[in-house]
């Protein structure tokens, strides 16, 4: 339950007032745009840059954007990016050193860390940050770069009111309403002639904002229509994860026969860990110029699907696509758990999707399961 709860009204018209009043406060906004026929996240300063009357239809290894019958703003689900572009950026500089006549001068200091406003942020991607919160920031070694960006950014998250063939966050809990860790919620409601959100506040900061949008106190109508939104998208969901026993059971099954099954379809591509919105595997890598008088180390996204992450003393000890495959999955499911103290899947159904072959993490799950009662 929200400490805030009371619900307003914002009418479509005025939403655009709730983005200038985030820039007024220094915030980049970030949210949906459409780039290359799909839906990313992206600089917008309007209301105009959203991806206005779009949905997208996904399944295993499709994504297509069709034209709505309506004019709403968040009528998509998810596309390939996840705000972990912007807390846990693909490419990031740690330190640069430049050689001198006095010797040898290495500069640390971060880049100026932004103020971030994510515009549009859903229920199983709310839990995604959570869950890059607690590898980021808690434990022995929390990360700076990391932690200062998510101190800094604005959460303005919004209900789903539809869901796609390839959801199942309803399975882990996730969604698809959102349940805290907001600064704002929105539930887009598009009912004949009306068009309009029923808004709450999540933090004293989102309460402030919303002070200033014009608005109405929502009524019980509102609210039941909000309501109905969320309910819709539960409907809709489109894939089922049966979690009872599932880091028991995947524990018990390094040597099953599925792992050679889907070894032989995966191209250990990465786009599952790439479109993930909790994988959080890195790696540096060292240059200098030509002279030599200069050297930076950069920090990039890695994958557990490449031959070089799991390389020790000149060997790989994961060197099969089924023992990679396996590595991912159980770890997502399992060891994670163990690791962090929670899944490490939301349900976005992005693996799913975005995979060139259409393996589906909830399929190779449950033919493990029924392999096993078999």
């Amino acid at each position: 339950m929200s400490e805030y709860p009371d619900s307003v009204r914002i009418e479509n018209i005025n939403f655009t007032k709730l983005l200038i009043l985030l820039k007024e406060r220094g915030y980049d906004l970030k949210g949906p745009v459409i780039n290359n026929d799909v839906i990313i996240y992206d600089s917008i300063e309007t209301a105009k840059d959203l991806p206005v009357g779009w949905r997208d239809e996904q399944d295993a290894g499709t994504y297509r954007l069709k034209p709505r019958d309506d004019k709403a703003l968040f009528g998509y689900n998810v596309g390939p990016h996840s705000w972990k572009k912007f807390l846990f950026p693909p490419k990031e500089k740690l330190w640069d050193a430049q050689k001198t006549s006095d010797g040898l001068n290495v500069e640390i200091k971060p880049e100026k860390v932004p103020r971030y406003a994510f515009i549009g942020v859903r229920a199983c991607e709310i839990k995604a940050i959570r869950i890059q919160d607690k590898v980021f920031t808690e434990g022995a070694y929390p990360n700076p770069l990391y932690q200062a960006r998510r101190n800094n950014a604005f959460i303005v998250a919004v209900n789903c009111g539809q869901a796609a063939k390839t959801c199942f966050c309803s399975s882990m809990n996730t969604g698809p309403e959102v349940k805290g860790g907001y600064d704002i919620s929105l539930t887009e409601v598009i009912d004949e002639d009306e068009h309009y959100f029923v808004a709450e506040a999540g933090s004293e900061d989102g309460k402030a904002v919303l002070a200033e949008v014009p608005s109405n106190p929502a009524t019980e109508k509102d609210k039941a229509a909000a309501a109905a939104c969320i309910q819709n998208a539960e409907k809709e969901m489109g894939r089922k994860l049966d979690t009872e026993g599932l880091k028991e059971l995947l524990y018990r099954n390094y040597d099953n026969e599925r792992w050679d099954a889907v070894a032989e379809r995966c191209l250990s591509c990465a786009n599952c860990t790439m479109v993930c919105p909790t994988c959080f595997c890195s790696t540096v890598e060292d240059a200098t110029d030509l002279t030599g008088a200069k050297a930076e180390r950069q920090q990039l996204w890695d994958s557990c699907f490449t031959m070089d992450f799991s390389k020790l003393h000149d060997t790989s000890i994961r060197s099969s696509a089924k023992s990679r495959y396996r590595q991912w999955i159980t770890h997502k499911l399992a060891t994670w758990i163990d690791q962090f103290g929670t899944s490490g899947c939301v349900g976005c159904g992005r693996c799913i999707t975005w995979c060139p072959v259409g393996i589906d993490i909830t399929e190779e799950a449950k033919a493990i399961r029924d392999s096993e009662e078999k």
